[in-house]
């Protein structure tokens, strides 16, 4: 099956999902108990991905380290009122092997599941941490050299970011990872990439993964850029990122690499061999409000935008059920998932929960199903799985005052979507807390002198409109605050 240009990906917490079947099945589930229902109906939701987050064998100095962490602890209880120890597993990316951890049924399970997805057209991403392990990873007793070591100056100057690790060959300080703007993560343990040896065995633990599964969401993949691990750790590191992506896919053609990446270093990843790159910017300014800054970041080449991933929640973010508020959420998420690019969806963003689950956590808390965001969501889905969205041209539309004196215009965000003669749509969106009036230009040259039947595919409207005034003027639109539509454009035929 030929991929298309802008899949649509699911992410899933392994261990949160298979905690649930847990409690349905009566006994501990394995990937092998993930119900085949469950995989049709991702298909049918027309994903392309499903990224299976904390699928790794982690340990237990990783867990007392999550455990015993009062500021962690104090979130833990705050997702979960009824908190157990037993639900406190140790980030999933505090990382001590990549081979499958065993709750979760093994290597030869996790081969079966991606097997049954791969029966329904669906690929396999997992996860891959390039800056750090965990406490109890291998390595820190056979090859501390591979980890950024510390001085007990260093312990005394920061002593939230380095650790006295005893398995060290005899006993060495030992930093944490971080990045360089906050503390060090006191269940992980900084890898040197300075260090030639460490990159080869980093790039050798890459292309065993990718035997494993279809490709990689890379975690902070920017923190080992040479200049960015030179500003971190004052060590100059040769580049990592080019020679790894070419050596996978050497030996799998076609792998797939997604970066979560910050600071304006998207391009940069894209240009050492990254597929998609997180676009937090599109985040950032719908969450801001306004749609100006949303135009303008949507100005860049499709060379760019297409390899972008576009969500409004993942493990890291807080819900969008709980950051957006009603209908600001849905106009949200029409520019996010109808701009170009990769669909990046999140476990529970359609049910509408509000309470983001932490990585260290492997138990969810119960909530109800938001109907209103759910049936939305539905919609939207259904729309995405048109051909027109998934390979069609795109383009961001000019939108113009309605009247003099009125900037209401300026509250717009509008796109096109075309593939062949017959398949349009046109998206807008009015991004403002108020009425809004404008003229959204539209970019087919062959509508005049005919009739045009316009259909809301999230809603109920449905307008005809002369084609020469479509032509000469654009699409008239006078529209409630966050109203977000999705018109399919055919011809009035007899």
């Amino acid at each position: 099956m030929t991929a298309p240009r802008y899949p649509s990906l699911y992410q899933i917490n392994a261990r949160v999902w298979l905690t649930a079947l847990s409690n349905t099945l009566g006994r501990p589930a394995t990937l092998d108990d993930v119900p085949d229902a469950d995989l049709d109906r991702f298909a049918a939701q027309g994903f392309d991905w499903i990224w299976m987050l904390s699928v790794w064998q982690t340990g237990a100095a990783g867990r007392q380290a999550s455990r015993a962490n009062p500021e962690w602890r104090r979130e833990f209880e705050e997702t979960l009122p009824d908190l157990r120890e037993d639900d406190i597993a140790g980030s999933g990316f505090a990382i001590t092997g990549y081979t499958v951890a065993d709750r979760l049924g093994g290597h030869a399970a996790l081969a079966r599941l991606r097997e049954r997805l791969r029966s329904r057209g669906l690929r396999l991403m997992l996860d891959f941490v390039p800056n750090h392990t965990g406490l109890d990873h291998p390595w820190v007793g056979e090859h501390p050299e591979y980890y950024v070591a510390g001085t007990e100056e260093d312990v005394a100057r920061a002593p939230a970011n380095y650790v006295r690790v005893p398995a060290a060959g005899g006993g060495r300080i030992l930093a944490h990872g971080r990045d360089p703007y906050f503390p060090g993560w006191p269940d992980t343990l900084q890898l040197d990439y300075a260090n030639p040896a460490l990159q080869d065995a980093m790039i050798a633990e890459l292309v065993g993964i990718g035997d494993q599964c279809d490709g990689v969401r890379c975690d902070m993949a920017m923190l080992v850029l040479p200049e960015v691990f030179e500003r971190t750790w004052g060590r100059r590191a040769g580049p990592f990122w080019p020679r790894a992506t070419e050596q996978v896919r050497q030996r799998v053609p076609g792998f797939c690499f997604m970066a979560e990446v910050y600071w304006d270093l998207e391009w940069t990843l894209q240009q050492q061999g990254f597929d998609y790159t997180y676009d937090k910017r599109l985040y950032d300014r719908l969450r801001e409000g306004r749609a100006r800054p949303v135009r303008e970041h949507l100005h860049a080449g499709l060379e760019y935008q297409d390899r972008l991933a576009r969500f409004l929640e993942n493990h890291d973010e807080p819900r969008a059920a709980a950051t957006f508020p009603e209908g600001r959420h849905e106009a949200a998420a029409v520019v996010t998932y109808l701009a170009p690019g990769l669909r990046f969806f999140h476990q529970g963003q359609f049910e509408g929960r509000t309470k983001r689950i932490s990585p260290h956590l492997c138990r969810a808390p119960e909530e109800p199903v938001n109907a209103r965001l759910a049936d939305f969501y539905d919609r939207l889905l259904t729309a995405l799985r048109r051909p027109v969205v998934r390979d069609g041209e795109w383009r961001l539309l000019p939108c113009g005052v309605a009247w003099d004196g009125n900037p209401s215009w300026d509250n717009y965000v509008a796109f096109g979507w075309q593939m062949g003669r017959d398949d349009r749509l046109v998206v807008v969106v009015n991004a403002g807390e108020t009425y809004g009036q404008c003229f959204v230009r539209l970019p087919f040259g062959d509508l005049a002198g005919r009739q045009w039947r316009l259909e809301d595919l999230l809603g109920s409207a449905v307008y005809v409109r002369d084609g020469g005034e479509l032509q000469t003027w654009g699409l008239f639109l006078d529209e409630p605050p966050w109203k977000a539509q999705v018109f399919e454009l055919t011809e009035v035929r007899g």
